[in-house]
């Protein structure tokens, strides 16, 4: 493996060029989700009432549909990420790991497109 040199022990282990854009894609959409959440924190703190009504006229305006979009897309992105980390670290059998990031990947998704389809039907005028 090596001659007893840091780099000879960690020499064939994996790769180095992975992790800089894990972590700068985790970090990312961190941001942006603190971003939106605090955009729609506020946007419901000024929001007059929550009828169902107000909330489906609301969500309905075009930047607020494309902001929701974009803030769910973001939120099931980073959780993603995240839960994929932990179940890479933490689950040793490669068959349980391998059904726990298929779980996890149809749930990201499938979660996803829903609320994704959520919003857009609002927003063009369906029933949700």
């Amino acid at each position: 493996m090596g001659n007893g040199t840091s780099i000879g022990k960690v020499r064939g282990l994996g790769s180095s060029h992975d992790g800089a854009h894990h972590w700068l894609s985790h970090r990312f959409t961190a941001i942006t989700n603190l971003v939106l959440m605090s955009w729609l924190i506020v946007s419901f703190v000024t929001m007059s009432d929550f009828s169902h009504a107000t909330v489906s006229a609301w969500v309905s305006m075009p930047v607020t549909a494309v902001a929701m979009i974009l803030l769910i897309f973001s939120l099931f992105a980073h959780a993603r990420m995240g839960l994929t980390v932990l179940i890479e670290d933490y689950v040793q059998n490669s068959g349980s790991k391998f059904a726990a990031l298929t779980a996890l990947n149809i749930a990201a998704i499938g979660g996803g497109a829903f609320a994704i389809f959520s919003v857009a039907s609002l927003a063009l005028g369906g029933q949700a």
